[in-house]
């Protein structure tokens, strides 16, 4: 048996022994459209993995990672996917700021801000995002200034995931006065317990609020809580993205499979599999699917990978709907209680917008990757 393959059975047989018990009815729970579902016992539980050492398992040994191989993370994610295991509290954390720390923070840095989010004592969010800045970063207008030995913070982020439940986050600010576009912005870690950050969720299509407005004015953070250089902002936000589309893609990918084989047995079910029309788009979802996946373990960039699967899942809701025929416009209980495929269509017409829309990620390929001349700017 190789390495890999003992990885992964530890792994599977660990999450057999444990998602038991107290943390037995969590299976399933959580997830987009869902952040909301039993948060605080999903919090207990991700306490549980790291008592175990089963988070970060892709961080170096040094700061307490179990230096995974790229092909033990996939067997970890894949297989946490397969037990059904609840929607993880500490992506942000673990997945983009902890790998940006360990790459481009100081040694202080990384002894303050790792172990908190390791052990799950402190729960990060992502100050990107404006009201007139989506997914053209570089128009970011939050500013911060140097207040001796202080950054002071004023301007407002959205759409901030879990900025309710987070005691951190790391705010893309522009720290330069008169600098336009990518220079002049640095990348601060910012106290969110603090007078100065207001944060107000905000109410979507599914009725719950993962997504936050978040206001700063006058927050202040330690000097020191700047990651690379004063200036160099754009640099340190792009490798967070880059770790965002990382490795826990595939266990994303397990989670629309199961979705996609419990959409087949309800147009078995319903009889809508017998219109060809419905069973040319469930098997054009099935090899789309693979094609995913095949992408995803060759590497394929980052932008193009997050184009492919935001539109495919959010064809994949639109096919829920049409196989439930007139049930889906019914909501299942009052006063909006939806049910998982309702939840899906709704929720999934935000893939193609957060983390960054289809436009965005069609012009990083066209410029970047294809080399195409860049659109103008203003």
């Amino acid at each position: 048996m190789s390495s890999v393959e003992e990885f992964r059975t530890e792994i599977r047989h660990w999450l057999q022994a444990h998602l038991t018990g107290e943390f037995a009815h969590l299976k399933g729970r959580g997830g987009p459209g869902g952040e909301h579902e039993a948060f605080a016992e999903r919090l207990a539980w991700e306490r549980h993995l790291a008592a175990h050492g089963w988070t970060c398992v892709g961080w170096p040994k040094e700061y307490g990672g179990r230096g995974a191989s790229i092909e033990e993370q996939i067997a970890f994610h894949e297989e946490y996917a397969l037990a059904d295991a609840p929607a993880r509290v500490n992506h942000i954390g673990e997945q983009l700021l902890g790998p940006t720390l360990i790459a481009h923070g100081t040694e202080e840095q990384k002894a303050r801000f790792l172990p908190p989010i390791r052990a799950v004592e402190e729960l990060w969010c992502q100050g990107y995002s404006e009201p007139d800045a989506g997914s053209d970063l570089a128009a970011v207008r939050t500013r911060a200034t140097r207040d001796g030995d202080a950054w002071v913070v004023d301007g407002q982020k959205i759409w901030t995931s879990l900025a309710h439940a987070s005691q951190w986050c790391f705010v893309l600010a522009r720290t330069e006065p008169g600098s336009r576009r990518h220079a002049g912005l640095s990348y601060l870690l910012v106290p969110m317990d603090q007078p100065g950050v207001v944060v107000r969720p905000i109410v979507q299509l599914t009725g719950t609020s993962e997504f936050n407005e978040v206001f700063f004015d006058g927050a202040r953070t330690d000097a020191a809580n700047v990651v690379g250089e004063p200036g160099d902002g754009w640099r340190i936000a792009m490798a967070t993205l880059g770790y965002e589309r990382g490795v826990s893609t595939l266990g994303q990918q397990v989670g629309f499979r199961r979705e996609l084989e419990g959409l087949i047995e309800l147009a078995r079910r319903t009889g809508a599999l017998a219109d060809p029309l419905v069973r040319d788009r469930l098997v054009r979802a099935w090899t789309g699917l693979q094609a995913m996946r095949a992408n995803a373990l060759r590497g394929a960039e980052p932008s193009m990978a997050k184009l492919y699967w935001s539109h495919w899942h959010r064809d994949l809701g639109e096919l829920a709907m049409d196989i439930r025929g007139a049930a889906s416009t019914v909501v299942s209980g009052e006063p909006y209680e939806l049910d998982a495929w309702q939840r899906l269509f709704l929720f999934s017409r935000a893939d193609t917008i957060y983390a960054g829309s289809s436009e965005i990620q069609r012009t990083i390929i066209a410029e970047r990757v294809l080399g195409l001349p860049k659109e103008p700017r203003p």
